[in-house]
């Protein structure tokens, strides 16, 4: 059953629903309809990156919904090689392009890139494609404290929102509680812990499962529902309409302070998934 998503409002004022869809992977017709389904289930947060090649399927699904764009929040991602000022501004454009779209909601750089050294040069390309209307708010994905910390002292503009790799394996306590600190929402990508076959399926852990069927819920909807109560937004990607549907089911149930504790207790040091060390990972 579907339940109203509750929103954030960024340190910018832009209102973005408690959870969205992760639209990596889904391309061409059949993408279209699993997104344009999910927007009709109740989704209204949509995220994409250039490199995922498939805005221009992000923008027909949008087109092919039930809901106005004016009901949307759409989000994408700047990818290394445009760091430099100037191709960030015309990458912006040709994702607008693609998209077929007047503006992005959202728009993040997606890696720091930090041995290119040219994240600020790209911070300062996004905000002067959010003067020029191209977005209506900016932020970062996979930034460390210490990069945002040089994007405000360089521009005196803070991220909105920060996307970061966060799960039950690697709950990124000590990024949220600096990022809080400039009022920047954590959203969580790979929310689930899944894509690497070394680790355990946490959504079938006994332990998960317990907590499920006190509320008549499943594993999944427990460790979203932990997303959410942690004050993150959860972007889980989701192609059958049924996943869909059971992922936006998680605001009718509310975990206890023990049971959140019980999930946190998974995180690690090491809990990356895939070793991607934004200190050191370069991304084009």
């Amino acid at each position: 059953m579907y339940h109203r998503i509750p929103e954030h409002t960024l340190n910018d004022g832009l209102k973005v629903p408690a959870i969205g869809l992760g639209t990596y992977s889904l391309k061409g017709e059949a993408g279209v309809k699993s997104i344009a389904g999910a927007i009709d289930a109740g989704y209204r947060l949509i995220d994409t990156a250039y490199n995922y090649e498939n805005e221009g399927t992000v923008g027909k699904a949008i087109r092919q919904s039930s809901v106005s764009r004016e009901e949307l929040i759409i989000c994408s991602k700047l990818p290394g090689r445009y760091h430099s000022y100037d191709k960030a501004i015309v990458a912006v454009e040709e994702s607008l392009y693609r998209a077929g779209l007047d503006y992005y909601d959202l728009y993040l750089i997606h890696w720091p890139n930090p041995k290119q050294d040219l994240y600020v040069e790209a911070w300062q390309a996004l905000i002067e494609a959010k003067n020029r209307g191209y977005i209506r708010s900016i932020g970062v994905s996979n930034f460390l404290p210490e990069h945002n910390d040089r994007l405000v002292k360089e521009t005196g503009v803070a991220p909105s929102l920060n996307q970061i790799e966060l799960h039950p394996f690697f709950n990124q306590g000590d990024q949220r509680q600096k990022d809080a600190e400039y009022g920047i929402i954590a959203e969580s990508w790979s929310p689930l812990g899944r894509g690497n076959d070394i680790v355990q399926d946490i959504v079938n852990d006994e332990k998960i499962l317990q907590i499920a069927e006190t509320y008549g819920k499943t594993g999944t909807q427990v460790i979203l529902r932990w997303h959410t109560q942690l004050g993150a937004i959860p972007i889980p990607k989701a192609s059958s309409l049924q996943h869909q549907k059971e992922n936006i089911d998680i605001f009718d149930f509310e975990l206890t302070a023990e049971e959140m504790g019980v999930i946190s207790s998974f995180s690690r040091e090491d809990g990356r998934l895939w070793g991607q060390d934004p200190s050191e990972y370069e991304e084009f």
